[in-house]
């Protein structure tokens, strides 16, 4: 079932999509070579602590062992945070992260290149951003959630690359994860209507070559079958009569 959200508690989640974003952008400052990953998520949820209230969204979610899902080249999203897990020159790493803030979460992920990269690389990153920016587009009341996914898909796969098929974007509000699912892909005018008040998480998950996945023994992180890299990039919207309002920007 969709739960709508009161301005209240949309300004509730927008607070917590501010320690989120910024979060993130300490992060983003912060990754180098040499790093690990385990560096990354020990100075995050120092940091989303010393907010009052505040607390990691995903420590503890599903057993899910650390605060941030930190995930490296074709690895897609999921990655355990590892002190055996170092950075390294040319590399992506996606960053994923939640907070809960007064019995609601926000929710935003972004793709950082480690020192100098291919220009494939970024232009993976750059597209994967852009399929976000017009999926964001049609967050509109009125439109569907399908009209959200098409536009994703369209970008990404118009640039010849990949677009996840198991992993979708959500709801999110008092859980988590909530109803709808948000896909990347798919027909437009389709899945639910879009009113005021819903809260989704729009994710894509792009890869530079194949879509198909699999699962690591650790059964958290999903990595491309076929090897190519991976970006991930997240905004956690409100759907309003004035438009999309993203929660997980920095104030």
């Amino acid at each position: 079932m969709i739960t709508l959200k009161s301005a209240k508690e949309i300004d509730t989640m927008s607070r917590a999509g501010d320690i989120v974003a910024r979060t993130l952008e300490m992060l983003r400052d912060m990754v180098r070579p040499g790093l690990t990953t385990e560096d990354l998520d020990a100075e995050a949820e120092k940091f989303i602590r010393s907010h009052k209230g505040a607390k990691p969204s995903f420590k503890g979610l599903y057993g899910f062992p650390k605060t941030l899902c930190v995930s490296i080249d074709e690895e897609i999203v999921h990655g355990i945070p590892s002190p055996k897990r170092v950075l390294a020159v040319g590399s992506i790493v996606s960053i994923d992260c939640g907070v809960y803030l007064e019995g609601l979460h926000a929710d935003s992920a972004t793709t950082v290149a480690v020192g100098t990269i291919s220009a494939e690389a970024q232009r993976l990153m750059d597209v994967t951003q852009q399929s976000l920016e017009a999926g964001i587009r049609e967050a509109l009341v009125g439109q569907h959630v399908g009209d959200i996914g098409h536009a994703v898909q369209t970008v990404a796969e118009g640039a010849g690359y990949g677009v996840v098929r198991e992993l979708v974007g959500h709801g999110i509000g008092t859980r988590f994860h909530e109803e709808p699912q948000v896909p990347n892909y798919g027909p437009p005018k389709r899945r639910e209507r879009l009113v005021a008040g819903m809260t989704i998480a729009i994710e894509p998950m792009i890869t530079a070559g194949g879509p198909q996945t699999r699962t690591l023994p650790d059964k958290w992180t999903v990595v491309t079958a076929d090897g190519s890299l991976a970006a991930h990039f997240e905004h956690t919207i409100a759907i309003t009569p004035e438009g999309p309002r993203i929660l997980t920007r920095a104030a």
